[in-house]
């Protein structure tokens, strides 16, 4: 899965000379919280909600609401905007946008397509991912159990399954405890509680839980 696949475009987009009580209105207005800032055809920056709310008065501020007014018109996303922007190709996959935005603690990025910006991909698309992969809008009996971190392990718990009739609807692997060992979860449609739990008893070193969901 790449990150062109999953990106939000057609691209919502400001200029540096946009006022920002305008990108404010366009922000609510296409439920958005951040976009990138474009200058004939080439990215420029970005700009988020937070950026725009910090340039706006004080609602405890002195000044009447005409000055305020006045002064809001003046200021444009050129000037509260981020020049530095971090950016990602279109064929980069899904995971590693994933860590750049988790390690640079930033909340999207503009996705590029031969230089020009063809997307954005936000932490919203990520979750929208991480839902599919863990199969939370489909019922079944979810498994969260501790197995060995050695070959052979997943090919087990697979064959378990089959053999006794499921089907899987989602499959994680996450790290463990310590080095040794490997969390799985995961979802199996076509069996009951009961069931799953005999069927694994003796290839996993421990169950963490079992339900419905």
């Amino acid at each position: 899965m790449f990150v062109g696949e999953r990106m939000s475009s057609p691209v919502i987009s400001v200029t540096p000379e946009t006022p920002i009580h305008d990108a404010l209105v366009m922000f609510k207005k296409e439920h958005i919280r951040r976009a990138p800032v474009i200058k004939d055809g080439k990215l420029v920056g970005i700009v988020s909600q937070g950026d725009l709310l910090n340039a706006s008065p004080s609602p405890v501020s002195s000044l009447s609401v005409w000055e305020m007014n006045y002064l809001i018109s003046k200021v444009t996303v050129k000037q509260v905007m981020t020049k530095k922007v971090k950016s990602i190709d279109v064929n980069t996959p899904i995971e590693e946008a994933a860590r750049i935005m988790a390690d640079s603690k930033i909340g999207g990025m503009p996705v590029m397509r031969s230089g020009v910006i063809a997307g954005m991909i936000t932490e919203t698309d990520l979750f929208k991912i991480l839902l599919e992969l863990m199969g939370a809008r489909e019922k079944a009996i979810r498994v969260s159990a501790l197995v060995e971190d050695k070959p052979g392990q997943l090919a087990k718990v697979t064959k378990a399954i089959a053999d006794a009739g499921g089907n899987f609807v989602s499959f994680g692997i996450f790290s463990g405890p310590d080095t040794s060992s490997k969390m799985l979860t995961f979802k199996v449609a076509g069996m009951k509680k009961e069931t799953v739990k005999t069927a694994l008893e003796k290839v996993v070193k421990k169950f963490w839980d079992i339900r419905q969901s």
